[in-house]
């Protein structure tokens, strides 16, 4: 996703009009890499989110506050020593870089004026947040990084702070048209690579975008243009880049149907597939298409231990269930030791002593078999010798079909709850996954004095036919929703021989519509296992007839008489009741 130096340069244009002049009177920190700015400007209050997050790094106006840790950081606390209460005097952008400085204007603690400089670096893993003085010291930054970490550039309290100039790019706002001909011509590269590999603040999608505008195949070598060509490239690069400087920018999120595809500050023809919609802010369209993509990624940082869990306990059953498997295949022909005790018995009588073998007619099949044997045993005790090996493998076939069918029930009880895991939207789900690992012995509860509140709960949809809809995060929800929420003629769906969610449907004692049969069905396929699939079989199936097996494990049913219908797992449609 193209969160490039145009996206930055739209939000400066922004945030200088929306902050310049701003007090800052709340410092929070809400994650390790994640800052929450409350400014009170002459445009009103208004929260800033900045994240330095190596998956996700964002910097947007919100109007959502988080909760913060009871004890704050010492990044914030000092932030809160130096630029609480500080006003914000300027915003900017070096050049078309993907940083943003806010100049802060504060007293010191002798009440002298005085400015410090917040910069926001958004640059993938090696994103930051780094606090400076007047002089470009910098005094601190939310992530420390080495000389052990980085050849180029330390980021530590005391070191000057500089923009390493490791890529040599072009500044596109200034560049010439000779200076831009030679640039791209010094690059053997396809065309749309060596214009967003040469200058800065330029994604492959802009570039892309430039050479659609010029008619110009960007997969081409900037050699095998003509210099006329090349002049048209530079007119149409630079008319692109005139919005930047002149701050006409449009803001919009290219959808494919109902999901979101991609975002933009300037305007992407080359996406003539897509549907664009516009805003009036880019702030806007950053909290809009990050929002869920953001909470995702954090729950699946949170997660990383569960799920660990998980995975060792799935890989070690995996490998117990494959191993009872092959010695269940070496228990196949115990019944050929019964037979041979069988027909020793039968025509043992006139064997010669020390005899090694006996070649009899097996009356089961009417073919000759040769029976070996030891011959320091009578036939009666060869005989007794093979009935022992059959009694012997057949009690191991029995223990081991129930070993596996145990086994097999445990791997599927994980794999249910790596789904669950992986379904997960808050912490609460994370933490009601946890408790049901805890009972069923995976993790060992730590001691607490204080009793944890889960508060998750499952999804609650409604039907385009207005019927209510729910699904279940884990198998906790799953059991409660089918054996204490669902009444007998409510629909029951599931993803067939696959773990996943349970839904049901409150009927209120009608006869649903195909359309509601129809988004329950998709919404048994999303929150499955086979979510990624293009078509998923699902059962359903009126409650009454689902059933607890004896002993079973959470959220797992039985059900003999069931519908069957293939779906896709898109739910784009379908409304979701916050």
């Amino acid at each position: 996703m193209a969160f490039d130096g145009i996206v930055v340069a739209n939000l400066v244009h922004e945030l200088k009009q929306e902050l310049t002049n701003g007090r800052i009177a709340k410092i929070a920190q809400p994650e390790a890499d994640e800052l929450l700015l409350t400014i009170k400007s002459p445009a009103g209050q208004r929260r800033l989110c900045i994240s330095a997050s190596a998956s996700l790094p964002l910097i947007y106006l919100t109007d959502t506050n988080k909760p913060s840790p009871m004890t704050a950081p010492n990044f914030c606390m000092l932030l809160r020593k130096h630029i609480a209460n500080g006003r914000i005097v300027d915003i900017w952008q070096p050049k078309l870089e993907r940083i943003i400085h806010f100049t802060i204007e504060h007293l010191d603690e002798m009440g002298d004026l005085c400015r410090k400089d917040l910069i926001v670096e958004i640059m993938g893993k090696h994103s930051n947040i780094i606090f400076c003085n007047e002089e470009g010291m910098i005094i601190d930054s939310i992530k420390h990084v080495p000389a052990q970490m980085s050849s180029v550039r330390e980021v530590l309290p005391g070191r000057t702070y500089f923009i390493p100039d490791t890529m040599e790019k072009h500044d596109p706002l200034s560049i010439t048209a000779q200076d831009f001909i030679e640039t791209i011509d010094s690059k053997p590269l396809p065309l749309a690579k060596a214009i967003y590999t040469s200058f800065t603040g330029v994604s492959p999608i802009v570039a892309e975008e430039i050479c659609y505008l010029s008619g110009i195949d960007s997969s081409i070598t900037p050699k095998e243009l003509s210099e006329d060509i090349k002049l048209h490239l530079y007119n149409q690069f630079t008319i692109y880049f005139s919005a930047v400087s002149e701050g006409d920018f449009k803001p919009a999120i290219y959808y494919s149907g109902n999901e979101p595809k991609e975002f933009s500050s300037l305007p992407l023809s080359h996406f003539s597939n897509y549907t664009r919609k516009d805003f009036e802010s880019v702030s806007e369209v950053l909290d809009l298409y990050y929002s869920s993509r953001n909470a995702l990624t954090r729950i699946r940082q949170k997660s990383t231990d569960l799920r660990h869990i998980v995975q060792t306990a799935l890989e070690r059953a995996r490998k117990k269930y494959d191993l009872q498997v092959r010695q269940l295949k070496d228990t196949e022909n115990r019944d050929k030791f019964k037979v041979y005790g069988e027909l020793i018995n039968t025509y043992g009588y006139n064997l010669e002593p020390d005899a090694k073998k006996l070649d009899a007619l097996n009356y089961y099949t009417n073919e000759m078999v040769t029976i070996p044997l030891d011959p320091t045993k009578t036939p009666q005790e060869n005989a007794q010798r093979y009935f022992d090996k059959y009694n012997k493998q057949k009690r191991t076939f029995e223990a081991l079909s129930r070993l596996i069918e145990e086994t097999k029930e445990d791997i599927d009880y994980l794999e249910s709850v790596q789904n669950a895991l992986f379904i997960a939207q808050t912490e609460d789900d994370l933490a009601q996954v946890k408790e049901e690992l805890i009972e069923a012995g995976y993790m060992r509860r730590k001691f607490t004095k204080k009793k944890i509140k889960i508060k998750s709960q499952p999804l609650h949809y409604i039907s385009s036919d207005g019927y209510h809809m729910y699904v279940g995060k884990n198998n906790f929800q799953n059991e409660e929703l089918t054996f204490h929420f669902a009444v007998g003629n409510d629909w029951w769906f599931h993803a067939k021989q696959a773990p996943g969610s349970h839904v049901i449907v409150k009927t209120n004692g009608d006869e649903l519509p195909d359309r509601t049969f129809e988004e329950a069905g998709k919404l048994a396929a999303y929150y499955s296992s086979m979510k990624d699939k293009d078509k998923i079989e699902i059962d359903y199936v009126e409650k009454k007839h689902v059933k607890k097996p004896r002993g079973g494990k959470p959220g797992f049913v039985v059900y003999y008489t069931n519908y069957s219908l293939i779906i896709d797992s898109d739910i784009s449609g379908i409304q979701l009741i916050e």
